[in-house]
C-alpha cells in the first residue's frame, strides 16, 4: 500500500463528494429562483463517466507511488478550481442551469469561455499521472472529450441564443 496514493485518492474523493453537495444545493436554489435546466439527458452518462474515472484511479492507483511533479501540478490546478468556484459562487453547479442573469465575465471567465471544463480536462489527465496511470489519463481524456463536445454545444446554445 502506498500511503501517499491513499492520501491523494482520499483528498480527491472527499473533494468530489463535497462538490456534489455544493452543486446540489446551488442547483436546488437556482431552480427555486426560476432558472431552468437544459441537457438533462446526458447528465447521468457524465456522472457515470466521472465515477468510473475515480473508481479506476482507486482500483489501479491505491498502491502506486506518487509522482511529485504531477502532484505539484495537481495542487496548482486546485488553485484554479478555487478561483472558479469563488467567481461563480452560488451559480456554480455540475448541471447546465440557465438563469435570466448576465453571464459571468470576471475571474477566469475573462480569459477563457469555459474555465471549469478546461480545469476538468487538465485534472482528468493530471490526477492519473500523479499515480503513473497514463492509460487511465488517455482513456478518460478521450471519453471526456466526447462528453464535452456534446455538453458545450448544449450549454452554448442555451446560454448564447
Amino acid at each position: 500500500m502506498s500511503w501517499g496514493a491513499v492520501a491523494f485518492l482520499s483528498f480527491l474523493i472527499a473533494q468530489r463528494l463535497s462538490e456534489l453537495v455544493i452543486a446540489r444545493r446551488n442547483t436546488i436554489r437556482l431552480l427555486k429562483d426560476g432558472a431552468h435546466e437544459v441537457g438533462v439527458e446526458h447528465y447521468p452518462l457524465m456522472v457515470a463517466m466521472h465515477s468510473a474515472w475515480v473508481l479506476a484511479l482507486v482500483f489501479f492507483g491505491w498502491d502506486q507511488p506518487v509522482h511529485p511533479v504531477w502532484l505539484a501540478l495537481y495542487v496548482v490546478l486546485q488553485g484554479l478550481r478555487i478561483w472558479i468556484l469563488m467567481t461563480l459562487g452560488r451559480r456554480w453547479t455540475t448541471r447546465i442551469i440557465v438563469t435570466d442573469t448576465p453571464l459571468v465575465n470576471s475571474g477566469p471567465f475573462r480569459f477563457m469561455p469555459h474555465p471549469n471544463y478546461t480545469l476538468v480536462v487538465a485534472e482528468i489527465i493530471v490526477a492519473p499521472m500523479v499515480l503513473g496511470l497514463w492509460w487511465v489519463a488517455l482513456v478518460f481524456t478521450v471519453l471526456n472529450a466526447l462528453m464535452l463536445r456534446h455538453r458545450i454545444r448544449i450549454e452554448d446554445g442555451a446560454l448564447r441564443p
